[in-house]
């Protein structure tokens, strides 16, 4: 099959020779549309792709399909083409050169996958895509709308600077995702609701309305917005931009302006860990938070991101290959961000807040040192022993924020935090703890249903806790002995500063693997909240997909 083609732009130096403006980027000009149904189209004008699981691919008739393949495919190509459908999945054959391909995900999912099967899906449609205006025809369940439109929005990355010596940049163009729905199924005699519970009736009327779509339309804009604030480097996206960033979006919600915390008022108002780990950057560190209030909402939740633009380990300072890549530092806070748009657009239920925790984890002469000592906004004192573990620190101030000015009595908080979590679950599942058992289990099946999967973590704060031992300060902030759960223990360190005697719900979402395929970033995170969060909103979709209310 084709391979993804190199997409180009132009850029300008400005004075400061290490800075770069971006006039024009590759994927940002690529606009991806969904709509329910089929337009007719010539796949020779506009390339198509028909995509879905073989059992549902083979319910389709030729009529059902004729109006995006005639006139240059036939349907005995078409016959044929679904003939060729067979081996696990995952693959793909062209119907018409370059112009017209019918790709089938795999058959069977585990029970720990999707079943929308979302990474397979966006590694067909990165292998397919074509340097024009395009259509992907997406045959699926009404179930998986959402999990697939992710996938596929962020199969289009938006960032990239490539230098004016190379080869002029595309215009731009439109991606149309055209849904068919089928019925549902049990194909093999495998339930697909095995950890996903009993579906909503709205997901079973075979029918998307204009409401469904847009909802589809604000997650997939969404992830492609917080895998580009992810993917853009700290030179263009610092705190000063990352701020510029959340206004923009408080502004296109018409929400009052966020608050800003930053630099020397962080210090005096006892915002130890954000301060100090932000302090010896040329860009000061902030605390931003969002918030939206409907009338008579009583429920308050925050959710809280690590939005560290840089992380050079500070003067624990990590090796040169351990170092690229660390601007996707911020992918916790762009997904908090980015999930806090599309929950405001579908109307929530509940007083919602994000708190962005921003800064440069920089080497200079303010730096943190090992063996500093800084006082959180908890009151707690914490002995810093590793200055690379600086994600629980900015995030502590911003949990406790949350509870003590934001009145929050449900917290979440995200971030690619630990090296660690990759180890313990893998490339796309992200570790969770939590201090409530119902919360937990919720993330877990709301991850199964948006395509963001997670995977509980233990929670023992009697055997873990601890590893923080100091015998100057009320804790250290890194563990003891890293081979003793050390995502874990990064959680506890945050939830510690609530205290273990928080009568709320807490859950921390480490997503350091999944945030990132490659050299690209995901916009991992923001389904995962939409979802679990879907029931205290409005959005008849993101109510159906919910697998139960996160708040009771």
């Amino acid at each position: 099959m084709l391979l993804l083609r190199v997409f180009n732009t132009y850029i300008s130096v400005v004075k400061h020779p290490t800075y770069v403006a971006v006039r024009t980027m590759s994927n940002a000009s690529v606009s991806i549309k969904f709509r329910w149904g089929l337009t007719p189209s010539d796949p020779e004008q506009q390339p198509v792709l028909i995509v879905g699981q073989a059992s549902h691919l083979n319910t389709l008739t030729w009529d059902d399909v004729r109006c995006k393949l005639e006139p240059r495919v036939s349907e005995e190509a078409w016959r044929r083409g679904l003939q060729c459908m067979s081996g696990p999945g995952g693959d793909s054959c062209e119907l018409w050169p370059r112009a017209a391909t019918l790709a089938w995900l795999p058959a069977r999912r585990s029970r720990h996958a999707a079943p929308a099967r979302p990474h397979a899906l966006a590694k067909l449609v990165r292998g397919t895509q074509r340097n024009s205006d395009e259509s992907i025809v997406l045959v699926c369940r009404k179930r998986d709308c959402l999990a697939s439109a992710v996938s596929i929005a962020r199969s289009f990355p938006q960032f990239a600077a490539r230098s004016a010596a190379a080869p002029p940049a595309p215009a731009a163009r439109t991606v149309s995702v055209e849904i068919l729905l089928v019925h549902e199924d049990k194909a093999g005699g495998e339930s697909e609701d095995e950890g996903v519970g009993s579906l909503d009736p709205a997901l079973c009327d075979n029918a998307l309305s204009a409401e469904e779509l847009s909802t589809l339309q604000d997650a997939a804009d969404a992830t492609r917005l917080a895998a580009r604030i992810t993917d853009t480097p700290a030179n263009i996206m610092d705190v000063d931009k990352f701020i510029e960033e959340a206004f923009q979006v408080a502004k296109e919600l018409d929400i009052p302006e966020p608050t800003v915390i930053r630099g020397e008022e962080l210090r005096t108002r006892g915002f130890g860990g954000i301060y100090g780990v932000g302090r010896a950057a040329a860009c000061p560190p902030a605390l931003v938070a969002l918030s939206h209030c409907p009338p008579g909402a009583t429920d308050a939740v925050a959710w809280v991101g690590k939005g560290i633009v840089y992380d050079t380990g500070g003067l624990s300072i990590k090796a040169r290959a351990s170092m690229v890549g660390m601007k996707g530092d911020c992918g916790g806070a762009a997904a908090v961000l980015a999930a806090f748009r599309v929950a405001v657009r579908a109307r929530p239920t509940v007083r919602l807040h994000a708190v962005l925790c921003l800064a440069e984890n920089a080497v200079g002469p303010r730096a943190t040192r090992p063996d500093d000592i800084h006082q959180l906004y908890s009151g707690r004192t914490v002995e810093i022993n590793n200055t690379d573990a600086e994600g629980r620190l900015v995030l502590s101030d911003g949990v406790v924020y949350a509870s003590r000015d934001l009145k929050a009595e449900t917290i979440v908080d995200v971030a690619t935090l630990t090296g660690a979590q990759g180890t313990a679950t893998g490339k796309y599942h992200a570790g969770i703890v939590s201090n409530s058992a119902r919360l937990e289990a919720l993330c877990v099946a709301a991850g199964l249903r948006c395509g963001d999967l997670a995977h509980a973590l233990p929670f023992a704060p009697d055997l873990h806790y601890c590893e923080f031992t100091s015998a100057v300060a009320d804790m250290k902030n890194s563990v003891a002995d890293r081979n003793n759960a050390q995502p874990s223990c990064a959680g506890l360190f945050i939830l510690s500063h609530l205290g273990f005697e928080f009568p709320g719900r807490w859950l921390h979402v480490d997503m350091a693997a999944p945030a990132h395929s490659g050299e690209r970033a995901t916009g991992y995170g923001v389904a995962l909240l939409s979802v679990l969060f879907g029931a205290h909103t409005q959005s008849r979709l993101l109510r159906a997909l919910a697998p139960a209310p996160a708040i009771g």
